[in-house]
């Protein structure tokens, strides 16, 4: 770990830490809940207030409600060309996905807007031109071209003014976006992002972006720790946010911090519903769905399976979401894969399908890397139950669906992730099949793959970690010490997962290490009345003070 990683850790949390009584004094002032946020404008007075609180949307990747905000700021000064780069700001989204053809269309026409306008000064234009370098020639520029161009574009604006905080806080958000496109160990992208937001925290310690984009910022195994201040204020800054309710539970979730993950999301969820009933929505918002694939996953953690799968009912009755995009599909198909499969349960993992109901609610051929899910499951349940003939099949739709999602620079590479499920999955077919040698070395290669992988911020986390798998794998070989240290490695990744505990328990039970059992044993959440969680009831049984262990 770096001196500028601690340093930059220690800034975050002592100013969120000082600043914390200060947030809840001026929780009242706040813009309907959304944290301060002042971006002066030349646009006129009326205009001008909703301009910033769209501005707080915007920073809380309340994209919709943004862009209605940011039109009624056009309405109310027909002058206010920067009104229009905030619609254009609003359809894209730079950590999520690449903008939909409806959503280019929008942005394209948006700029041409605040182009034809005019900004009134030469900072107001500089904000238009960075924006135009994103969506201008939509067609003929790549979107890993475009998403760079602009973050060259919002680095001069920075360099320009540097007493501009709008400025220096939407160019960290351009650097983080631009880190999740690299490979860049040292994390050299996001650490200056996190120094820029700092350097804006001092001075604008409720400002929703700094506290979010500190979160984006440090969202990787490797940083997590550090964006645990930012975690624990971001929620208080813009309680009227569903968005700002949950991102904390990325951070919570990284750490294993279950408790801290499921009192995010259980917030998240309820505020999204809020919204859904406030705007009049037939169905469920997104957000509500993204929030439940992070609870189902805390809950999994906990064995708290009945409350994981109460999540599940209420998914399975859903028959519409709006909007239907990536959030959705993942959330739709991961959370009954992931139910199954954390409890173990072959037979409903093999008999894996979509909820019927859910079916019209998601575009699926759009995202097919998310039906992938659903083959997946089947095929581990399939191959774990000895039937490899059916295994392999579901093997081969996840070769098809990889082969249908090549790579796009700047974009998720979803069929690599479908690429490490076809291997796992794979890997357990061959030794169903009695291919042990083989087995090991498509895990092996799974597991590698896996760790040089970042996950996409809609999941909390792989639906099985191939490292865990890997591990899993090695205890059936009857490799117990080799397996201890593959489950080691995926907690440093992926701390307190429950499928990691139980099985470093068992390896090291079996490699005779007695101080290590007890060590994961001690970490072990507690299997009361009605658990029935097959790894735990294990556990408990193998206890025996006849087991002889050496320390």
């Amino acid at each position: 770990m770096t001196s500028l990683t601690h340093l930059i850790g220690a800034v975050s949390a002592a100013v969120l830490a000082a600043c914390a009584s200060t947030a809840r004094a001026q929780h009242a002032g706040h813009q309907h809940d959304l944290g301060a946020v002042s971006f002066e404008t030349a646009c006129a007075p009326a205009a001008q207030k909703l301009f910033d609180r769209a501005t707080a949307w915007l920073h809380s990747f309340e994209y919709e409600e943004a862009e209605k905000s940011f039109l009624q700021a056009a309405d109310a000064d027909p002058a206010c060309a920067m009104a229009h780069w905030g619609v254009a700001m609003s359809n894209y989204h730079p950590l999520w996905a690449p903008p939909t053809p409806a959503e280019l269309e929008k942005g394209v026409a948006a700029v041409a807007k605040a182009e034809a306008i005019g900004g009134k000064t030469e900072r107001e234009r500089a904000y238009i031109a960075a924006t135009a370098a994103f969506f201008k020639d939509a067609a003929g520029r790549p979107h890993l071209r475009r998403m760079l161009d602009y973050l060259a574009a919002m680095k001069a604006l920075h360099e320009r003014y540097p007493r501009d905080r709008e400025a220096g806080i939407f160019y960290a958000l351009a650097l983080i976006a631009a880190g999740t496109t690299d490979s860049d160990e040292s994390y050299a992208r996001e650490h200056e992002a996190a120094r820029i937001l700092n350097a804006a925290l001092a001075e604008e310690p409720n400002h929703p972006g700094v506290a979010h984009y500190l979160i984006h910022s440090f969202d990787y195994p490797a940083l997590a720790h550090l964006a645990l201040p930012a975690a624990r204020s971001y929620a208080g800054i813009a309680p009227a946010s569903a968005h700002a309710q949950h991102m904390p539970s990325h951070i919570f979730t990284r750490l294993g911090l279950w408790e801290e993950a499921i009192a995010s999301d259980r917030k998240a969820e309820a505020a999204a519903k809020a919204y859904a009933a406030r705007h009049g929505m037939p169905g469920a918002w997104d957000e509500q769905l993204h929030a439940m694939d992070y609870l189902v996953y805390a809950h999994l953690q906990l064995a708290q399976d009945d409350r994981a799968k109460a999540v599940q009912d209420e998914l399975v009755r859903l028959r519409r979401v709006d909007p239907p995009n990536f959030k959705v599909a993942y959330a739709m198909s991961a959370i009954p894969a992931r139910i199954a499969l954390e409890r173990r349960q072959w037979a409903e993992a093999a008999a894996l399908t979509l909820p019927a109901d859910n079916r019209g609610a998601v575009p699926w051929e759009r995202f097919r890397w998310a039906e992938a899910h659903i083959h997946f499951a089947r095929a581990i349940g399939l191959a774990r139950l000895g039937r490899p003939g059916p295994a392999a099949e579901e093997v081969a739709a996840l070769e098809t669906i990889e082969k249908s999602l090549p790579a796009r620079p700047g974009e998720y590479d979803w069929g690599a992730q479908v690429g490490i499920h076809r291997q796992v999955a794979a890997a357990w077919v061959a030794l169903a099949e009695g291919r042990r040698d083989s087995a090991l070395t498509l895990m092996k290669a799974a597991a590698d793959i896996d760790d040089a992988t970042e996950k996409h911020p809609v999941t909390p986390g792989a639906i099985l970690p191939a490292r865990e798998q890997l591990a899993e794998l090695l205890l059936e070989l009857g490799r117990p010490a080799d397996a201890l240290r593959e489950y080691e490695a995926s907690l440093q990744r992926a701390p307190g997962r429950l499928a990691s505990l139980t099985g470093a328990v068992r390896a090291a039970e079996g490699a005779g290490q007695a101080r290590k059992a007890r060590e994961y044993r001690g970490k072990l959440p507690p299997c009361g009345a009605g658990c029935q969680r097959p790894e735990l009831l294990a556990l408990a049984a193998a206890q025996r003070p006849s087991v002889e262990l050496r320390d």
